[in-house]
């Protein structure tokens, strides 16, 4: 039989814990935070819908009005965004290079011509495969803006001259980067990134938020050791330990799951120094503020996890959230190194490509070191 129960005794130790709840009134705030930032982020920010994906167009037949009244039909769709038109496969490759476009459409120089003699009309889609997921939705919208033209196309022809000869715009995918559309060579250089940045600065801020719990931190701080020197000495073996975990998902993603990685080993050392070093100065920084493992946890995956997993491109495409978000993703790193990654393993990208992303991992880097010593003087100030 189940004891008797004191209603009296449970209602002590229910009032003991709300007042434990309440001398930690930073803990109550992020448990209350955090749900409202997931459902703001979850139903507003991000939506499984794709839509706007963006295109550039090389028409060929420019001065035909067939192949700009075929092109309408992408310009009046909500599903597309034109972002340009170029006359070389030059600033096709660069804009699929780049990630600033996923879709290029080439209509060759004769496609009005091979509508009027009732001959095939070829269309060409590049297609960036690297997003795979997206990739595929995508080229069925393309697919089907192009079956929808050719019925509207045979409509009309037996309105004007019987059946006549068969008319048909002609698609012709080709992917890039991703051939075969597997998905684990889209997830892998993700969760690489995710790995980094989660594991980087949740090992330092709880590991030295442990240290100000336990009282070890007052002891090396009466030394006469600097607050850089201590924080570059406890930055040391969590950056190795970020370099083995790198070293492990580069391995794992090449030979387990079969991902190529088509750059450079040395360029993604290099850059994955300058992202570990600002998530583990991130690390410190949250451990400054918040001395206790639970807080610094907490603060963590709240600055970490969620703006990885759900702001960085690592599964919603950006450019389908709306725009106050995608203002804020430009806050995210990961962002920035998601894009370095998957450059390079699936597109052998350069420094040419991706300098842009290296700068702002260069700020990153600086920024959280500086607040973090910064911080960290002032709280044993």
């Amino acid at each position: 039989m189940m004891p008797a129960m004191n209603i009296k005794r449970i209602m002590a130790i229910a009032n003991k814990e709300f007042i434990q709840i309440k001398r930690d009134p930073r803990s109550l705030g992020l448990a209350i935070v955090i749900p409202i930032v997931l459902l703001l982020i979850f139903g507003y920010g991000l939506s499984l819908d794709i839509d706007k994906v963006r295109t550039v167009v090389w028409n060929q037949d420019g001065s035909s009005q067939v192949s700009r009244d075929f092109l309408l039909n992408f310009e009046n769709s909500k599903y597309f965004k034109i972002i340009g038109y170029t006359d070389n496969y030059r600033d096709i490759v660069r804009a699929l290079n780049n990630g600033s476009s996923m879709l290029a459409l080439v209509i060759p120089k004769d496609f009005s011509r091979y509508l009027r003699s009732g001959s095939k009309a070829p269309l060409q889609l590049l297609v960036d495969g690297s997003d795979s997921n997206t990739a595929t939705i995508a080229m069925g919208y393309v697919k089907t803006v192009v079956t929808q033209y050719n019925v509207n196309l045979f409509a009309s022809t037996l309105q004007q001259q019987g059946l006549g000869p068969p008319k048909k715009a002609d698609l012709r995918s080709r992917v890039w980067y991703n051939p075969g559309l597997n998905s684990r060579w889209f997830i892998v250089p993700g969760v690489i990134a995710m790995i980094i940045m989660i594991i980087a600065a949740l090992l330092t801020s709880i590991c030295v938020a442990r240290e100000w719990e336990r009282g070890t931190m007052e002891q090396l701080v009466s030394t006469p050791v600097k607050a850089p020197e201590l924080i570059i000495g406890k930055f040391i073996p969590y950056f190795v330990i970020g370099l083995i975990d790198l070293a492990i998902g580069v391995i794992m993603g090449r030979f387990l799951f079969g991902v190529p990685f088509e750059g450079s080993y040395l360029l993604l050392v290099i850059l994955s120094m300058l992202f570990l070093t600002g998530a583990l100065s991130q690390g410190i920084m949250i451990s400054s503020i918040a001395r206790t493992q639970l807080l610094a946890s907490q603060l963590a995956i709240l600055t970490t996890f969620i703006p990885t997993m759900l702001l960085s491109g690592f599964i919603y495409p950006i450019f389908n959230m709306p725009k106050a978000v995608q203002a804020a993703t430009y806050l995210v790193p990961a962002r920035y190194y998601l894009v370095i990654l998957r450059g390079l393993f699936l597109k052998g990208n350069g420094m040419d490509v991706m300098w842009d992303e290296a700068v702002f991992l260069i700020i990153f880097a600086v920024l959280m070191f500086g607040l973090a010593i910064r911080k960290f003087k002032k709280k044993v100030a």
